[in-house]
Order: structure tokens, then sequence, then C-alpha cells
């Protein structure tokens, strides 16, 4: 007996639970192809369900795969991302849910490009290098698997550069959707913010929309910000965190900290802190794991991430008491928690 005293039913669930978790990217494979034939669109363009045949064609796929195109609807329905529902005579056709219209190119919020750079290659391509990156002597899987760390392979490589500008855009222009209506507190009464990693603007864009006399400077590396125009009251500078931060009543932190160790978070607070002197804060958009009090899936998700943030950088997902102890080493006094961004919450940071 492979597993002593246990039943048949026993060893087939377990055969069937890694069997699942050996084969679990398919899933995201399946939302990649998805994504790039562009079913989504398809579907939301034809104003209705829309049968495979109709889809088949709007797509101009490869009449002898329809039935290939029928397997991968199926697995998706099965994901939840479309909805199979009946029409005319009981044939089948598809129709968006609330996930899949999450992916549409054309919408403002869209969150096909993040769903793309989390299912590249050079994303993925790491996890294969996992096991060997825990006997030698590398930083992290990336760091094995390339030669050098994420930001110098976006620094030399344009393409996945953009692919990773994009992706993050796409999340900011999501988050600061919510963060601009739930939060307008966290902004009153600021004269000017300073937005650390802001890549392309996106969040100091919003910010700056929903509060005018608002001035908003965006920080990040010479190569993202490199032939960017700001406006009145928004401006970018390329510059490195660890060195300078320019002065504002505030600093916003959105899925920065959790890029980095210890040690490297506390440098960055530190400047953060001499920034905004005395009366200013941090604002901090980020992960806090309670694995007590959150449901199964988002504690997943947030594992997921954690392990991504292992692989791909040398920074991890954080519980309170972690932040906690980075903002006390940092020099900070108190904090503030508000969890109105899902898997993610504000954390406002004082002096």
């Amino acid at each position: 007996m492979v597993v002593p005293n246990a039943s048949r039913q026993e060893l087939l669930d377990a055969q069937s639970h890694v069997w699942n978790l050996i084969y679990n990217y398919i899933s995201s494979m399946s939302l990649k192809s998805a994504i790039q034939l562009g079913i989504p669109d398809a579907i939301h363009k034809h104003n209705k369900p829309i049968t495979l045949c109709e889809l088949a064609n709007a797509l101009s796929i490869n009449k002898a795969k329809s039935h290939a195109l029928f397997r991968l609807m199926r697995i998706l329905v099965h994901f939840n991302i479309f909805d199979k529902v009946k029409i005319e005579e009981e044939e089948e056709a598809y129709s968006l849910t609330r996930a899949s219209r999450l992916l549409l190119r054309d919408e403002p919020l869209s969150f096909a490009p993040l769903a793309l750079l989390g299912i590249d290659a050079i994303t993925v391509d790491p996890f294969h290098h996992m096991a060997e990156w825990f006997s030698d002597e590398c930083p992290t899987p990336f760091f094995t698997r390339n030669g050098v760390n994420q930001w110098e392979f976006g620094g030399r490589d344009e393409g996945w550069n953009k692919v990773f500008n994009e992706g993050m855009a796409s999340d900011s222009r999501f988050v600061s959707s919510i963060l601009v209506k739930e939060c307008k507190h966290v902004f009153e009464g600021l004269e000017s913010v300073v937005d650390v990693g802001g890549g392309t603007g996106v969040v100091a864009k919003v910010v700056a929309g929903a509060f005018p006399g608002l001035k908003c400077v965006v920080l990040d590396l010479p190569q993202v910000v490199h032939g960017l125009e700001g406006s009145e009251n928004m401006t970018f500078v390329g510059g490195d965190m660890f060195e300078f931060i320019p002065p504002g009543d505030a600093v916003i932190l959105k899925s920065i900290l959790h890029n980095w160790g210890e040690e490297d978070c506390v440098r960055i607070l530190k400047k953060c802190k001499e920034a905004i002197g005395n009366g200013g804060k941090v604002i901090i958009v980020d992960m806090v794991v309670d694995c007590e009090k959150q449901e199964h899936n988002t504690f997943q998700t947030q594992l997921f991430f954690d392990v991504l943030m292992m692989t791909v950088l040398t920074g991890k997902e954080r519980t309170e008491k972690e932040w906690a102890h980075l903002f006390s080493s940092a020099g900070f006094q108190n904090y503030k928690i508000t969890p109105v961004l899902g898997l993610r919450s504000v954390i406002q940071v004082f002096p």
C-alpha cells in the first residue's frame, strides 16, 4: 500500500488532487489563448450570446479546428470566464461574465495587458528553474534563468519592457479608479504627492484629475519615463528611489514594497520619510496577508503572488506584523490599514 491505511477512494482522491496541481497551468494557458484570439472582444462585438459557429467565423479560425474551439470554450466556461446559455431551438451560445468583461481590450479598466504579463514566457520560465535556484547563489530563479534581475532585463529588452509597463498600467487604472472613490480622505488636505515607481503615470493622472489642486510627481527609472510628457499639475522624474525621492506631502508606493526584501524596503521607506518630513505620510497599496480571516480563494491568490515575488523578484507578500516591523525599522510611529481593494489594502504610514 502506497499510503498506509488509506481506502481506495482516498487514494483516488489524492491522485486527483495531485493531478489538478500538476495541470493547473492549463487554466492560465487557456485564458492566454482566449485573450490572444480576441474571444472576449468577439463576443462583446456580437452584442448578444454567440454560437460556436458564429464565434469561429468572427475569429477567422481554421474551419477544421472548430471542435478544438469548443473544447477551449468548455474549459473556460468551467472556470467562469464565459457563460453558456440556450438560445433559439435550444442551441447553445456563449456570453461574457464579469471576469471576461475585465479582459476586453478597449475597456478603460481592461485587465488583459496584466493577464498577458502574468502568463508571459519571461514571467513563467523562471519557475522551471526554482529547484536549481535553491542550490545556487543567485538571488532569484529569474536571475538563475536570465543572468540578470528583472529590472536589468527590462532595461535591455524593449519588448519585455513594453509588456511589463502595459501590464502595470492596466493594474494601475483598475486600482486608482477605486482608490479615488473609496479613499478620498487619504488625499484630502494634500498639496503634493510623489508616486514612486509610478510607471507611465496612470495613478498620478487619475489622482490629479480627481483633485485638481494637487501637484503630482511620478518617479521611475529613466527607461520607463523617457519621452513621457507631463501636464500643468503632473511631472515625470527619472531616477532611482534608493538614491533620492522628490519632496512632497505624501509618497505613493503602489505594488512597490512587495517587490523587495526587508533591507531594501527599509531603505526605500527611509527615503520616503526624508521626502515627506514630519507632517507628511506614505500611502502604500499592497497585500496584507491574513490566513485566519481571509477566504480560502483570497488567501490562495495571495500565496500565488508571494511565490511569484520570490521567483521573479526578491520580495514577498507580508502579514500585518511584518508590515509593522518594516515601518518601525524605518522610523515610522504609526500606520492605518484600510482593506478596500480586494486582495490589497491601502496602508497610510505616519512619521
